[in-house]
């Protein structure tokens, strides 16, 4: 058995569009939408333990350790598993909190797949996709690994053949707490279903959208305000949030016209006063064809 494993990546997801079409009995919301992989990514570091403990070598800022979802997920698998052995969890965070980029989502399930190597516990990968949806509605398609069509609470799962595209990705200087969102009263919770048919040949015109954005650009107006600058500074680009943001994002077919988009932006926050506030990210991302540890479960 490894003792260790090293430079886990863990990639951050952006939604392609987002449609509420329904609410369960129990509250959660019934959703259809497209997670596309993108090449920004968190880092773990993981170290087995014969004490059984789970340790995290750095804190996370805001996040107790029991509520930690690096944490929960390998204590989820110990007890799933009967595992005895422990981790040490070294977690280099590059995907921001707050920003619908599914970043804790990502690194819960990337911390089931390394360990289930790293402790030789042997699970498939519907298993550890079971495990994953108590952590969060995110989680298992970060497990599943491939871009995909989600349906019911996010679980259901359909893989998609996405094209080779890049992301100007962008978070304003604010943060969107998810369930806040999904609370307020006047979220569209009724949108006709779509047929997976359907995407990707029409997924960016009129008929495809995230519900979530006018509840959040109107709760969080730096957020909308950002959207209406970056269009503007694009020419009238279609600017687009991920999840329940803060953040942003445009789709280009190539990196040179992503890293120009990059370029202008940046300008339009030093030339423009007050047309954009400082952002707390402005990236150049690929979008990946899966997720890099695919091949880590059967």
């Amino acid at each position: 058995m490894a003792a260790e494993l090293r430079d886990v990546p863990a990639p951050a997801k952006i939604n392609l569009f987002l449609h509420v079409v329904g609410r369960r009995a129990d509250g959660y919301h019934l959703l259809q939408t497209v997670f596309r992989f993108i090449d920004l990514q968190d880092t773990l570091h993981l170290r087995a333990r014969g004490d059984g403990r789970i340790v995290r070598v750095r804190d996370l800022p805001g996040v107790p350790a029991d509520a930690d979802l690096t944490v929960r997920a390998a204590r989820a698998l110990q007890q799933a598993t009967g595992c005895t052995l422990g981790a040490e969890i070294d977690l280099e965070k590059r995907i921001p909190a707050g920003g619908g980029l599914g970043g804790g989502s990502s690194d819960a399930a990337s911390v089931l797949l390394a360990l289930n190597r790293l402790w030789n516990t042997g699970l498939t990968r519907r298993q550890l996709m079971q495990l994953a949806l108590p952590l969060g509605a995110d989680v298992p398609v970060f497990v599943f690994g491939r871009n995909a069509f989600a349906e019911g609470v996010g679980e259901e799962l359909t893989a998609l053949s996405l094209p080779p595209r890049w992301y100007v990705v962008v978070q304003p200087d604010a943060s969107v707490p998810t369930a806040e969102v999904f609370q307020a009263p006047e979220l569209t919770r009724d949108t006709p279903r779509v047929k997976i048919a359907d995407f990707p040949r029409g997924a960016f015109n009129g008929a495809f959208r995230n519900d979530l954005e006018p509840v959040v650009f109107a709760r969080f107006s730096e957020v909308g305000r950002v959207a209406a600058a970056l269009s503007q500074a694009l020419e009238g680009a279609r600017v687009r949030m991920s999840g329940s943001g803060a953040c942003l994002f445009v789709e280009c077919d190539t990196q040179a016209q992503a890293d120009g988009a990059v370029c202008k932006i940046a300008a339009t926050m030093q030339d423009q006063p007050g047309g954009l506030s400082a952002l707390r990210v402005n990236q150049a991302c690929a979008g990946l064809d899966a997720h890099p540890l695919l091949d880590w479960a059967a």
